[in-house]
């Protein structure tokens, strides 16, 4: 960037002298008017962009204040690249696989390399095998090494052979926690052109949580595995000037009410105005009050409020937190320096221009849960017992010692509520409260804590709560995403038994993010969402059903009722006890400590260039949408539908990552090549096998597909047979017959997680479009980067309204000259009785780059093709 093209100006920190983008410049007297999240785009536009599309860009971002919306579109360069490992898995793996095609095709495989900085975090594979003792962590770690030890090679391989990747090895925390302490920013130092420029920390994250960092005022957001191998090629994102909800914030949280029960009303509100894909900002003297880690619990719950982002500006709150957690003085004083200069300082009056705008009075919040299937679902911490009841659960036999609802799982797990120590805290002193009146947690109750970082440990032991927690069976079984993710291990053997008999139908609380049927493990299909310390009360009880406003949390052994009211901290025992937990220095330290990781560093990775693919391997297999011979799946065709869903279809319906169960398709092709069906792990460990990954699509016992809704897990009707038989092998009839296959779903289709296998294996099913009431941001991009075209259907038709039977038939018209960014796309439903209805979908495609990405078959083998043609190779296959 020239300093003739963008204004800039000078700033002095500590003596040294910087260049920055000068915003004021560029915005005139609209700056103040601009949402913080665009101010930020516009400095990433000023700096990266160029020419006429660069001025066209920067013109529409000043525009955005007279009409609060946009349809320009501008490209996005992220300073870097934030990812799991069983989304880099996956990643990595198709990153291999087209280095081997390639090479193939006589170009240097080296040449595709990532032009960005990516760390991966091996987070995602933690399962709680161990729990209740003292040795957990140890003990499940090596399950995990041991489980997992081909798959981390490969990870070992790809830091080795790739630029710029590094693998942060297990035990070093969540990834987003580790974000938010250890990688973050907030503002950057760049060399550009001789010259030392400050620039904004932006980043994007192949996780849908990836927006946790903007607690803390930097700018990222979760994408695909698909968009973010795109941004690693030097690509950037390419995005609409998006839609702005302002939220505004005013009053305090009262006493004993917890930035858990914030984050949860923000998901209920948003949900309920119908947020879908827009940036939300948060703003109002409200903001001022909460503390960063407590605007972070907020902020990682965007997907769930159906937001991009949930962003909070940087405050003095914000470098309050940078110093806590080890950053130096120096490095707080250059982020108040540029963000007051840039006019990116938090302004608690200000009144910026939004799309629209809620309104969350923070004083009138109360103690809250979200459940039994949603995050959205909204309840007072004691209305678990009639959201139950409404179920209308019948026993088939009592329980000599059980509640019909009792609580199985009781995991003080996830990112979102562990990474504030204030949270941790609060549950560590409901544990001492509990302990000292000889409570103890019923044995049907499998308990857990899995810190995002580390560094807890140390605050808690010395907080002294370490103990009390260990007390009421809450000892720490390792820092991972563990039961949030779906690795909660075996249930309880009691609960297995009576669930047999049919004597119960139990329950998970934890303090995560979601709780789809199925997702927290696969035989439970309840669960609460709730605070740490609400999770402590709830394992006590033992009784999901328990109204704990009324009712005693447990009865102690002289028969005196324990009420709620009698353990909950107050907010000066938790401040008391955190002052004396926090040392700034833990967080670094514990860092350091595991990434040194003997286990993960005896591991041996390959030297070669080229990954050594291993055909007999159950892992790792490489993937056949990486060759030069995948083309583009649009087109005119009359298609079978090959399942009918509808609404609220997960990412964990359409690719699950929990246990393979021992019983399943999928376990009897992994028990015939040589695995344990007793020791199988779970879904998300084989992402880079392909050929299990296709046969665990849609494997979800609550899917119910309309075309066949009796149908095995799993299945479909093969039509054209009348056959009902696994999708993979009804994907297999229909390509050998050459017939097309299409889905249909209803609302929010993709909703959750971020796993582009989801999208992937729909490819592999033949799928060439989804017709859906809407899509969820992540999945629609990455069925357009594996070149599945995403319809959506006009209102008021349904998968239910359309009444789709055996032997009708869907005509799409999707030419490749004929999609255009939100254009048109014409149906033809050609029912079985010879009658035909025409209708027009709307292509949901955002942008250019994504008309082009479907045309050519999606990004690998766009990429493949491009590097190809740009090396100089003759008589390379063509699509």
């Amino acid at each position: 960037m020239e300093n003739t093209e963008t204004p800039c100006m000078r700033l002095v920190v500590a003596g040294q002298d910087y260049l920055a983008v000068d915003l004021s410049a560029l915005c005139k007297d609209k700056l103040g008017r601009l949402p913080v999240v665009l101010r930020l785009l516009m400095e990433n536009v000023a700096r990266n962009m160029e020419g006429a599309e660069k001025d066209a860009a920067l013109a529409a971002l000043v525009a955005w204040t007279d009409t609060g919306t946009s349809e320009a579109e501008i490209a996005f360069q992220p300073g870097r690249v934030l990812m799991h490992d069983t989304t880099s898995t996956p990643a990595l793996v198709d990153l291999a696989a087209m280095r081997s095609t390639l090479a193939e095709a006589g170009v240097d495989p080296s040449l595709l390399n990532s032009s960005l900085p990516v760390d991966v975090s091996v987070d995602h594979s933690l399962a709680v095998e161990v729990f209740a003792r003292g040795d957990a962590p140890e003990r499940n770690m090596a399950f995990e090494i041991r489980r997992n030890a081909e798959r981390y090679s490969f990870l070992r391989w790809a830091s080795k052979v790739l630029q710029g990747v590094r693998i942060n090895p297990p035990g070093t925390g969540i990834m987003h926690t580790i974000n938010l302490e250890q990688l973050a920013t907030v503002v950057t130092l760049q060399e550009r052109d001789g010259a030392r420029w400050l620039v904004p920390d932006m980043m994007i994250g192949t996780d849908s949580h990836t927006p946790m960092v903007n607690g803390i005022g930097v700018l990222g957001w979760g994408v695909g595995g698909l968009e973010a191998q795109t941004v690693m090629f030097g690509m950037p994102t390419m995005l609409r000037i998006p839609d702005v909800v302002g939220v505004r914030l005013t009053g305090a949280l009262r006493p004993g009410v917890l930035a858990t029960d914030l984050a949860l009303t923000v998901t209920q509100r948003l949900r309920a105005i119908g947020v879908s894909g827009e940036f939300v900002e948060f703003y109002g003297p409200g903001v001022s009050t909460l503390s960063a880690g407590e605007r972070s619990v907020v902020a990682n719950m965007a997907p769930e409020y159906g937001a991009t982002t949930g962003f909070f500006p940087v405050d003095r709150r914000t470098l309050d937190y940078l110093l806590q957690t080890g950053r130096t003085q120096a490095h707080a004083e250059r982020v108040e320096t540029y963000t007051r200069a840039a006019g990116l300082w938090f302004d608690p009056a200000a009144q910026p221009i939004y799309t629209r705008t809620l309104h969350i009075a923070l004083d009138a919040i109360d103690m809250h849960i979200a459940g039994p299937r949603r995050p959205q679902d909204l309840l007072g911490y004691g209305e678990a017992a009639s959201a139950l009841a409404a179920l209308a659960f019948q026993p088939r036999i009592a329980h000599a010692q059980m509640p019909r609802h009792p609580v199985a799982i009781a995991a003080i797990t996830s990112c979102t509520n562990t990474s504030d120590p204030r949270l941790l805290v609060a549950a560590g002193l409901v544990a001492r409260k509990a302990r000292a009146l000889g409570l103890k947690v019923p044995h049907w109750v499998k308990t857990s804590l899995g810190p995002g970082s580390p560094a807890a440990a140390a605050y808690l032991e010395r907080a002294g709560l370490a103990a009390d927690l260990s007390a009421v069976g809450f000892d720490i079984v390792g820092y991972g995403c563990t039961t949030c993710i779906g690795n909660s291990g075996q249930l309880p053997r009691a609960i297995q038994d009576a669930m047999a008999g049919g004597a119960v139908h139990p329950v998970a609380v934890l303090s995560g993010n979601r709780n789809f049927a199925g997702r927290v493990h696969p035989d439970l299909d309840l669960g609460f969402l709730m605070s740490p310390p609400l999770v402590i009360a709830f394992a006590l009880a033992g009784n999901a059903e328990q109204d704990l406003r009324v009712d005693p949390v447990q009865v102690t052994a002289e028969g005196r009722p324990v009420y709620l009211r009698e353990l909950w901290p107050s907010a000066e025992e938790i401040d008391a006890a955190l002052a004396l937990s926090q040392d700034p220095l833990d967080y670094p330290r514990a860092f350091a400590v595991a990434a040194g990781n003997p286990l993960w560093h005896a591991l041996e990775a390959p030297d070669t260039e080229l990954y050594p693919w291993n055909p007999a391997s159950t892992a790792l297999r490489r993937p056949p949408f990486a060759a030069l011979s995948e083309g583009s799946m649009l087109g005119h065709y009359n298609a079978f539908p090959m399942l009918v869903v509808g609404d609220d279809i997960t990412t964990d319906h359409i690719s699950p990552a929990s246990a393979i169960p021992r019983d399943s398709g999928v376990a009897d092709f992994l028990v015939a090549r040589g695995d344990d069906r007793d020791d199988l792990n779970v879904f998300a460990s084989r992402r880079g096998n392909w050929e299990v990954m296709v046969r665990a699509a849609f494997h979800s016992k609550t899917l119910k597909n309309l075309l066949a809704p009796g149908a095995p897990v799993a299945h479909t009707l093969h039509v054209p047979s009348g056959e009902v038989v696994p999708l993979w092998e009804a994907a297999q009839r229909y390509r050998a017959a050459g017939d097309s296959v299409v889905l249909v779903a209803g609302e929010r289709y993709g909703t959750g997680s971020s796993r582009d296998w989801a999208a992937k294996g729909q490819r592999l099913l033949g799928i060439r479009a989804v017709l859906a009431n809407s899509f969820e941001r992540i999945h629609r991009s990455n069925l357009i980067g594996m070149g599945v075209l995403p319809l959506r259907m006009p209102a008021g038709m349904t998968p239910s309204t359309l009444g789709l039977v055996p032997g009708d038939r869907i005509e799409i018209d999707a030419r490749p000259g004929g999609i255009q960014p939100r254009g048109a796309v014409g149906v033809v439903l050609h029912r079985a009785d010879g009658r035909s209805e025409r209708f027009d979908a709307v292509a949901v495609v955002e942008t250019k780059l994504e008309v082009e990405l479907l045309q050519a078959g999606g990004v690998i083998p766009s990429t493949l093709r491009k590097m190809v043609g740009k090396h100089g190779v003759v008589n390379a296959p063509s699509a």
